[in-house]
């Protein structure tokens, strides 16, 4: 038995867990929607970010915790999705103070956007088309804060992403404040449901296999 490997499990491969792609997407889309829709000098601003941002870093934390204290570890993936929770209720806030709809998670849109999103659809989804075209508001968009002269997606030089997340942040540069925030609701709603399943899977192998104590316990008994 080679201790140094079996008392301090191996951890910290945030990156390649799906729910950490899916919720660094819905924090870097919740960026790029704020600074088109939201006013950079309100408080709803700076809390949704942070809300997004929580999300990512307590996966990342977690992960990293996770080879001492797979407690702390179900803990914090539990706080993250806590703050993506967040994040959905200030989306639903955003399109019920903005008279706009929330899109039913049934509707074939949002079906199929949520398959994309998985990877079970390979075709790019028009999410656009959703947009309301007898609103003739939501030709010139005039709620769109943003600077447009910065042309750059530094989301596409990302080496976390796959194309349907990079899809969905591309669409969040062009897409109205409707369609754009329902594709959020979305990567939100994707990145919580992966924390779930997470955190189950998290917590049957803690009931089965214990913690850091019951391998510090096993370890020094077999080295007596």
């Amino acid at each position: 038995m080679n201790g140094s490997h079996d008392l301090i499990l191996p951890h910290g491969g945030y990156r390649r867990l799906r729910s950490f792609a899916v919720a660094l997407a819905a924090y870097d889309g919740t960026v790029i929607f704020c600074e088109r829709f939201v006013d950079k000098r309100s408080r709803t601003h700076d809390q949704m970010v942070q809300a997004a941002r929580s999300g990512v870093q307590n996966i990342a934390e977690g992960s990293l915790a996770s080879g001492t204290s797979k407690k702390t570890e179900l803990k914090l993936t539990g706080v993250a999705r806590a703050s993506l929770g967040e994040l959905i209720r200030d989306y639903e806030d955003f399109l019920r103070q903005n008279n706009l709809p929330v899109w039913d998670k049934e509707s074939p849109r949002v079906r199929a956007m949520r398959a994309r999103l998985a990877g079970k659809l390979t075709k790019a989804v028009g999410v656009s088309d959703g947009a309301d075209r007898s609103d003739k508001s939501d030709k010139s968009d005039k709620s769109d804060k943003s600077d447009k002269s910065d042309k750059s997606d530094k989301s596409d030089r990302s080496d976390v992403f796959d194309e349907p997340l990079l899809a969905a942040l591309r669409a969040l540069r062009v897409s109205t404040a409707e369609v754009s925030a329902n594709i959020m609701l979305c990567l939100s709603h994707q990145a919580s449901y992966l924390l779930k399943r997470q955190m189950d899977r998290l917590e049957s192998d803690f009931v089965q296999n214990g913690g850091f104590t019951e391998r510090l316990y096993n370890y020094r008994k077999e080295h007596r």
